[in-house]
């Protein structure tokens, strides 16, 4: 479907003849689109109805500017836009990686929409990179150590280019077999495709490079995506506040590289394996034990761990997947 709100026209993925259920919304994570979730919509038992949008700057919708200084709000109030465009009541939200921040946000921002929440391998509660300690405190004011500057040159030019090879570590295809996922998935190059939708640019992939005094020498900038994570944006210090608790199905894998709490993309924690000179012995970011922290303040939650598992367990792990998805659903 493509649907368009006064903030903009937005691509939204359908299963064929589930038309009707209580709506169950899939929001996807960085550098892919709503395609990831191709096969857990078409799995999702009888009595919902599936859908997954692209956020925008990804898949089919418009590549409309992300405001980075609002953390993730641009990318979650384009969700309750299109809730109200569909008239949905009481959403069952899921969100990825970094759609797993978008949903938390929606969840701080409008609890009374939501009916369950289900994150999967989310983003922390304090952002991507930068902080340290289960309180998410910011390593430099600044918040050094995060931001579009993090990213691989490399791998963002790759991507522009839409490079679907895998002669390089840093080619979009050798970057999801390494990190996306532990294990090979079927229909890699479907994954990869989707991947390569992303817009790249200072106000989307990775957004605009800002320097920092303190090591690393990078910092949040003011547009874009990986800005849009930085600490000094996306933090959620209240959710524990909120009124009504939906709620929470924690799923991840045991052994993702990207949100870890030794992630390898992660400066810190690099520079403590000595792949980025000069750190000062900054601590990794804990981004699995901040997350925890937070949904124990939440209340109502369950996380559930995958062995043999990477980034990606709706991709890896279907049928278990599925499985904790429907039995979370019956359970809202």
């Amino acid at each position: 479907m493509r649907i368009t709100t006064s903030r903009l026209t937005q691509n939204v993925l359908t299963v064929e003849g589930r038309t009707t259920g209580e709506p169950v919304l899939f929001v996807h994570g960085n550098v892919s689109s709503a395609a990831f979730w191709r096969d857990a919509m078409a799995a999702l038992p009888e009595g919902y109805r599936p859908l997954a949008m692209d956020l925008r700057g990804f898949g089919d919708t418009d590549p409309a500017p992300v405001d980075a200084t609002r953390g993730l709000r641009d990318y979650s109030d384009d969700v309750l836009e299109l809730i109200a465009a569909l008239e949905l009541d009481r959403v069952h939200l899921v969100g990825w990686s970094m759609g797993g921040g978008v949903v938390l946000q929606v969840l701080r921002d409008r609890p009374a929409l939501v009916r369950s929440l289900t994150l999967v391998n989310p983003v922390s509660p304090y952002g991507y990179g930068g902080t340290e300690g289960l309180s998410g405190r910011l390593t430099h004011p600044d918040g050094a150590g995060a931001g579009a500057g993090a990213a691989n040159p490399d791998f963002v030019a790759r991507l522009k280019a839409g490079d679907l090879s895998a002669e390089s570590p840093t080619s979009p295809r050798s970057v999801f077999r390494s990190s996306y996922v532990k294990n090979e998935v079927p229909d890699e190059d479907f994954y990869v495709r989707a991947m390569l939708t992303t817009r790249v640019g200072e106000a989307h992939y990775p957004g605009d490079a800002v320097t920092s005094d303190a090591w690393p020498g990078v910092a949040p900038g003011k547009s874009g995506v990986l800005n849009a994570l930085g600490p000094t944006r996306f933090r959620l210090d209240d959710l524990h506040e909120i009124e009504p608790k939906p709620p929470v199905l924690w799923i991840r894998g045991a052994d993702d590289v990207i949100v870890s709490d030794a992630s390898l993309f992660d400066l810190a924690h690099l520079g403590a394996l000595g792949v980025v000179p000069g750190s000062p012995g900054t601590p990794a970011q804990p981004m699995v034990g901040q997350t925890r922290a937070v949904l124990e303040r939440y209340g109502p939650y369950r996380e559930a761990v995958l062995d043999d598992c990477g980034h990606s367990p709706h991709l890896e792990r279907p049928e278990d997947f599925q499985r904790l998805l429907a039995e979370h659903l019956r359970e809202a």
